[in-house]
């Protein structure tokens, strides 16, 4: 009578142990899980390629259909071949260049809030700019202004400072352009017109 006892209170427990929830059993020890980090829009951020709505290749009918048409005095002062001005509707603080009637640079300049996405924006520390990029980037002398004033450039897929001017249409980079101050002043976007150090030129 003990024997079957025994057995029956075995049984109870495996029985018990079958039917147990879930919850009470141990799981191994996993790192938490965080919510992922919401995806950086192109839009939000300066790109060799572009900003926002503005791509690097557009035709002058396109940047005004997106931004706006160029102001009556900027297109009476400048010259067909090469137009720089703030669009109306654009960016706070972007200039758009268009060369022949084609998109072919964007400038962040003082009062822009507009960052790259390695989250360099005007007034970024030029010593610390170098540092980020290292050996890829081209440092030259400023043609105006003494040192710290300098030109920072980066070609996109580019892992060493390019020899000499580039002229490929399709290269896209940025030129970081660091005031006496030491402070990046202006960041310029797009083809070979980045390497222009005054204006069109």
């Amino acid at each position: 009578m003990i024997r079957n006892a025994v057995l029956s209170s075995l049984a109870l427990l495996a029985l018990t142990a079958c039917n147990a929830p879930e919850t009470a059993k141990t799981p191994e020890a996993e790192p938490p899980v965080s919510a992922p980090a919401a995806p950086t829009a192109a839009a939000d951020v300066l790109t060799p390629q572009g900003y926002g709505p503005l791509r690097i290749g557009m035709t002058q009918a396109e940047v005004g259909a997106a931004v706006g048409p160029p102001p009556a005095n900027v297109a009476d002062a400048e010259p067909s071949e090469c137009r720089q001005y703030q669009p109306p509707r654009g960016p706070k603080g972007v200039l758009v260049m268009l060369e022949k009637g084609v998109l072919t640079r964007l400038t962040a300049i003082r009062g822009s809030d507009v960052m790259t996405e390695d989250g360099v924006g005007v007034g970024f520390d030029g010593e610390q700019l170098k540092a980020r990029y290292g050996s890829v980037a081209e440092v030259t002398p400023h043609k105006y202004q003494d040192a710290p004033a300098a030109y920072v450039t980066i070609w996109s897929g580019k892992t060493s400072p390019s020899s000499g001017y580039v002229t490929d249409p399709a290269a896209r980079g940025f030129n970081f352009e660091i005031g006496q101050d030491g402070k990046v002043a202006f960041i310029h976007a797009g083809g070979p017109s980045i390497q222009y150090v005054e204006g069109c030129s």
